[in-house]
């Protein structure tokens, strides 16, 4: 789903009360305008999404507005229903990534001249400024020097450092803040409360971290979220579809690494590569909890009091001296550039996991042999602490079972899949697919309708074809269809069915127990909705 998705275009705020996370901003203009002590050129600097454009565009109505040039523009007169309909002809918005070219920017600047059609000003909204050619940028450098009064210049960029620094002394520098993820679940809050739209915080949570403090993406994800779901947001799913992992699983990788145990952790990897988890994110959000252990040893205050791990944080803290944390973090931070250059993802990760191992047999990062720089004999590596004791030779993996039901002799989808060494999309693409037929070496697989858009992968189709190649030791042609049926028993659909069916069973279970029972009984206690999950 692109970035300008439905959600973002139609709650994009339109005035600069409903903006959120850049009060500067807002201030810093809205003084500029009660006051008249307006600059020709302004630069708005910041990471995708954070409302670069969008600022531009109510400034523009703030300087064109029928009732005067005001930081509360009217949003209801002539221009300012064009400004945000996109049809001012006083409103010049160029993509600098597509119009590079001194011609462009010639074109635009001789037109810069003629006095505004029906508005204040002309106001140029140039995205992208940093996209421009060296010559382009000199054409508008003359302008910027002497520009005309009815004229002026707002340019974005996500890259400023770009932009040669003649330009960006003739600009007012206006730097725009990532949306901490908070406030973008605030902001999420009220969007699905008017959308009528039902959702877990959870999930919200997940979001506005995958969105990195972009509200733009926050937005754009809800919307395939809602789309994913069938018109809700909630937690499971919105994992599944992030592709992202329990923070529980993050805690017990370094548990198994103070431990040690290196068949544990391959065994995490193992559990995370038949849950189809993107080993890059699984490695980022590693980082991230390696950075919040560190917090919790160096600035222990830093760590909310309503932190949900903060009990967790510590004890990790504790387990591991700030040394191992450090060089953790650098080999998590590696181990996710490096994914891309390792024979798969699964491999990338658990070298990781065993590299972090290593240095921990060895007591931390090397030292140097001798002495160190300053003459004084360095100090010999910490003890290595007891590496697991080696797991006893597995004994020789039994041939897999026939992969046959009991009707017709036909092949079980369901347990195929099981036995084939699936990861990304090509897994994406068989769990979202039954065997139609499979006779005389094709295979005919009927794609789920909803998930009809994985039938243009072809790196999935040939990963697929040669993982059925492999597995019946003969050539294999696989041939695609969409399905008839949108609710067709696909593998997906029956572990979303089991994972439903252990939910309900979970909380049924907690409503039967005795202790819960009697807690209600005496104490009025509530079970909180949205809190059971079943065990691992």
């Amino acid at each position: 789903m692109s970035a300008t998705s439905v959600l973002a275009r139609k709650w994009r705020p339109r005035n600069f009360t409903q903006l959120s996370g850049q009060e500067h901003v807002v201030q810093a203009l809205g003084n500029a305008l009660a006051q008249n002590r307006l600059h020709h050129a302004y630069l708005f600097t910041g990471t995708r999404g954070v409302g670069k454009t969008t600022i531009a565009r109510i400034f523009a109505k703030s300087l064109n507005c029928e009732t005067g040039i005001t930081a509360t523009p009217c949003g209801v007169c002539a221009a300012c229903t064009e400004i945000d309909s996109g049809r001012f002809v006083d409103l010049i918005e160029l993509d600098a990534a597509s119009n590079t070219q001194v011609d462009n920017m010639r074109e635009l600047l001789e037109s810069a001249l003629y006095a505004p059609t029906c508005g204040r000003f002309k106001v140029y909204i140039i995205d992208e400024v940093h996209m421009l050619s060296k010559s382009a940028f000199n054409a508008m450098l003359k302008t910027l020097e002497e520009p005309p009064a009815h004229v002026k210049f707002i340019l974005a960029t996500t890259d400023p450092q770009k932009i040669p620094v003649t330009v960006l002394s003739r600009c007012l520098q206006f730097n725009l803040k990532q949306m901490p993820p908070a406030l973008i679940v605030e902001r999420l809050q009220y969007v699905l409360g008017e959308e009528q739209i039902t959702f877990e915080n959870g999930a919200l949570a997940l979001i506005a971290r995958a969105a990195q403090g972009s509200m733009r993406d926050a937005l754009s994800l809800t919307d395939q979220a809602i789309a994913y779901s069938s018109g809700k947001v909630d937690e499971p799913l919105v994992r599944t579809m992030l592709g992202v992992i329990d923070q529980g699983y993050l805690f017990d990788v370094l548990q198994a690494l103070h431990a040690g145990d290196g068949p544990a952790l391959i065994r995490i990897a193992d559990n995370l590569a038949i849950r189809s988890v993107s080993f890059e994110g699984a490695l980022q959000d590693l980082a991230s909890l390696l950075h919040r252990v560190a917090m919790a040893q160096t600035i222990p205050q830093a760590i909310p009091d309503d932190e949900p791990e903060r009990q967790r944080l510590f004890e990790l803290a504790a387990q591991f001296s700030p040394e191992e944390i450090q060089l953790n973090y650098q080999i998590a931070i590696h181990g996710r550039k490096e994914i891309d250059l390792a024979p798969d993802e699964y491999a990338g990760f658990t070298m990781t996991l065993l590299r972090m191992l290593a240095f921990a047999a060895q007591g931390g990062a090397a030292q140097p042999a001798g002495r160190g720089g300053n003459g004084v004999a360095a100090p010999k590596p910490v003890a290595a602490r007891p590496a697991a004791e080696p797991a006893p030779a597995a004994a020789s993996a039994p041939t897999p079972a026939p992969v046959r039901t009991a009707q017709s002799g036909s092949l079980d989808w369901n347990v195929l899949l099981g036995q084939l060494n699936l990861q990304g999309m090509a897994r994406e693409l068989a769990k979202n697919s039954v065997l139609s037929s499979f006779a005389e070496g094709v295979a005919v697989l009927n794609v789920a309708p909803q998930h009809k858009h994985l039938l243009g992968n072809k790196m999935a189709h040939e990963k697929l074809q040669a993982a059925l190649a492999e597995y019946f030791a003969k050539p294999v042609r696989l041939q695609l269809e969409v399905a008839a049926d949108r609710d067709a028993s696909t593998p997906a659909v029956l572990e979303q069915q089991e994972r439903q069916s252990r939910q309900q069973q979970a909380e049924e279970s907690i409503r039967q127990d005795d202790f819960v029972r009697e807690a209600q009984a005496v104490f009025q206690a509530q079970i909180v909705e949205n809190s059971i999950r079943p065990l691992q």
